[in-house]
């Protein structure tokens, strides 16, 4: 019975998250201003649909309006979509670490570029007719990507940071958001005999960024690293739990699915890369590399406090596979 309860939850339950999502989505649209609306919502097949960044508002020109330029009401619509878009998880880590743009504030002195209510939302596509739509969330260290297509939503690209890595001194002394991606990625390395971190570690200085950066479309990185297969049970254990710590920031019955089918059809070729020092405090940086997805995680700036992570689909990003194959079994006009 467990087994059958199970499988209703993961087929049937997304499609209520995706209406919901739908729903708010047009709460908000409704709520807009025409100039509003004219700045935040734009054709789907925008060229800047895959245009994103995480650098502060002030470094890069986004889409969309920030928060700051929407009442308050339209401001509690935002956050219920990205508490309807996004799990507990992954919508306690976006608040977190735009909260640290106070600390920022106040250790930098300028409370202009580091504002918390400089995060842009743009919609692309018209959910109230369109049953293909994106919508986006992004600022300092915040970049988020929802695509609907149909009664399926891509989550990526997925990026997450924070400066500081982590709080180093007064009452929240040691906090981070990203603190167990750090921990759980240095624990497994770690882990690994001396002839293993001879295959993991291909580098013994970390890049000073993610490889794949802030690019529009996600290349696989050079073959690195060592084989899952080459992992004991503990380790690989170990592996899997550090990607389900980036997965569970979307909808748990979606991030599931996800880490089942990673389990079934990427384990024989996925690879844990290592960069850079193996400790606290000193620069290093990880990948996981898969058939259709890459993790990275770096922390190397500001004296190896101040962390960049993401999650890449090679295909998927900006629901790339999604669309591919649903302009296949649809005619549209587009």
């Amino acid at each position: 019975m467990k087994k059958h309860f199970i499988l209703f939850v993961i087929t049937i339950f997304p499609v209520l998250i995706f209406s919901q999502d739908v729903v708010i989505v047009n709460q908000f649209i409704s709520s807009l201003t025409p100039p509003q609306k004219a700045k935040i919502v734009h054709e789907f097949k925008a060229d800047d649909r895959d245009d994103w960044h995480f650098l502060p508002w002030s470094s890069y020109e986004r889409q969309g309006l920030p928060l700051k330029e929407l009442r308050t009401e339209q401001k509690e619509l935002v956050h219920k979509l990205l508490q309807s878009s996004l799990s507990d998880t992954g919508y306690k880590q976006t608040t977190e670490i735009i909260g640290l743009e106070k600390v920022l504030a106040a250790s930098s002195g300028d409370p202009v570029y580091r504002d918390p209510e400089q995060y842009y939302v743009s919609i692309y596509g018209d959910p109230t007719q369109e049953d293909v739509w994106m919508w986006t969330f992004e600022g300092h260290h915040v970049s988020l990507h929802f695509t609907t297509v149909a009664d399926a939503v891509s989550y990526t690209p997925r990026f997450f940071g924070s400066n500081p890595g982590r709080i180093m001194e007064g009452a929240r002394k040691g906090f981070s958001p990203l603190v167990n991606e750090e921990d759980m990625g240095l624990q497994l390395i770690n882990m690994l005999s001396t002839t293993q971190k001879q295959t993991a570690i291909f580098n013994e200085k970390a890049y000073n960024d993610i490889v794949s950066f802030n690019k529009p479309v996600a290349e696989k990185l050079p073959v690195e690293g060592i084989l899952v297969n080459n992992l004991t049970a503990d380790q690989k254990k170990l592996l899997m739990d550090i990607i389900y710590e980036y997965a569970s920031t979307i909808p748990a019955e979606q991030a599931m699915a996800r880490i089942s089918n990673i389990r079934k059809e990427e384990l024989d070729e996925m690879r844990f890369a290592w960069a850079g020092a193996t400790e606290l405090g000193k620069a290093h940086y990880y990948r996981i590399q898969g058939k259709t997805f890459m993790i990275e995680f770096d922390n190397s700036q500001n004296n190896a406090n101040h962390i960049h992570s993401v999650w890449r689909d090679f295909d998927g990003d900006f629901g790339r596979d999604l669309l591919k194959e649903h302009y296949n079994n649809h005619t549209h006009q587009h």
